[in-house]
């Protein structure tokens, strides 16, 4: 399915995601969250090799999820829809064989906090900020906000938010590692062309091997990451050629014989 409040552009080498909901300081509702999954499953098989994400205006990059659409499940669909669907969502798109970076021009608040922990690299305008608002409101971060999040951010950090309900400036993001560059307000999406252009001179197969094991690393789809890998070995050895070639021909296979050696 597709939603126009989701906006994917994909030029050459650079696909851009924008979640254009400016009215509602870009909030998610769940036809957004269940759209955003066939989005990422377009750009994994796209020629893009970079990923832009960003929020439309200059408000808010993404303020969470939206207060009165998730209020509107009862308790049972809020878990089995609204939490698990926006985990698929949000575990697709952190893990794209392509590098994401989050151009963050506004509040990063809750659910939008989540969503850019998915990005590899974080561009903030000096003027978000960066908050976990959700025990204020009686909920829990529930995209990966405890999970995710303390992986690549770090559990301190997470608990002075989650916990605490500490709303971070961009420079104190910068500081706590929760973003890697801070920009003058309006800068973000030049300073992610020039990122992207170094990007792009870079090897791209070993780019996406780097950023695979970097997730494996941190836990992120392990078991798939070392599967894919060891398929790749062996999809590029001869054994996968004399196999099919034995079953084409209706003959056992001659591993390690000269027209089949690995």
């Amino acid at each position: 399915m597709s939603d126009p409040r989701l906006r994917l552009e994909i030029d050459g080498c650079v696909a851009r995601l924008t979640i254009a909901r400016p009215e509602k300081r870009n909030a998610l509702d769940a036809a957004m969250v269940e759209a955003l999954l066939p989005l990422c499953r377009k750009i994994e098989r796209s020629p893009a090799r970079v990923v832009l994400l960003t929020g439309e205006g200059d408000r808010s990059f993404c303020a969470g999820g939206d207060i009165a659409a998730r209020s509107a499940f009862s308790p049972e669909r809020f878990a089995r829809h609204w939490v698990r669907d926006g985990h698929t969502a949000f575990d697709a798109l952190a893990r794209l064989a392509q590098p994401v970076v989050a151009v963050l021009n506004g509040d990063v608040l809750g659910g939008g906090l989540e969503l850019a922990a998915c990005a590899d690299y974080r561009i903030a305008e000096a003027h978000a900020r960066f908050g976990m608002p959700e025990a204020g409101l009686g909920i829990i971060p529930g995209w990966s906000g405890t999970q995710r999040a303390v992986r690549r951010f770090g559990a301190q950090v997470v608990r002075r938010m989650a916990l605490f309900g500490e709303t971070l400036t961009a420079e104190e993001a910068l500081a706590a590692g929760l973003v890697d560059r801070v920009v003058p307000t309006g800068a973000g999406a030049a300073a992610a062309g020039r990122l992207t252009d170094g990007l792009l001179a870079r090897a791209p197969r070993a780019t996406e091997l780097v950023k695979l094991l970097l997730n494996a690393a941190e836990g992120e789809e392990t078991e798939r990451v070392l599967e894919a890998l060891a398929g790749a070995v062996a999809a590029a050895s001869a054994d996968l050629a004399e196999g099919l070639a034995a079953r084409r021909d209706k003959r056992p296979p001659r591993f390690g014989e000269p027209d089949g050696e690995a």
